[in-house]
């Protein structure tokens, strides 16, 4: 009987930072498939070796798009976060709310008088 395979320490600490590319599969680029160096699962690896394809080598956003598998509009979203934030930017943003949400001194007012309404009932 084989012993379980190890869990893959990389995959785990992708996945706690959440940033596991969701779409490694779509990935066409040849120096991401069968590569010890380039790991198809490290978004931010990708994001960053798509964007170093186009400043440094020059090659066309239409055709580095297309073999990373992401959308032309992707791509300058990305190259965007980049520009701004530098690495960082690279990293996935937060899904949801990003702020906490208050209830107006206006509506808080209204729910004490239907409180102290409904009380006196």
């Amino acid at each position: 009987m084989r012993p379980p395979p190890k869990p893959d320490s990389k995959l785990l600490s992708l996945a706690e930072s959440g940033t596991v590319n969701q779409h490694a599969r779509d990935l066409q680029d040849a120096s991401f498939i069968d590569s010890d160096f380039f790991d198809p699962l490290d978004l931010v690896q990708v994001r960053y070796e798509m964007l170093r394809r186009v400043r440094t080598e020059g090659q066309s956003i239409a055709d580095i798009a297309t073999r990373f598998g992401v959308s032309r509009p992707t791509f300058y979203k990305v190259q965007a976060d980049f520009e701004r934030a530098g690495l960082a930017g690279l990293l996935p943003a937060k899904r949801g709310p990003h702020g906490p949400h208050k209830i107006t001194a206006e509506v808080m007012a209204f729910i004490e008088t239907a409180r102290s309404l409904e009380e006196g009932l």
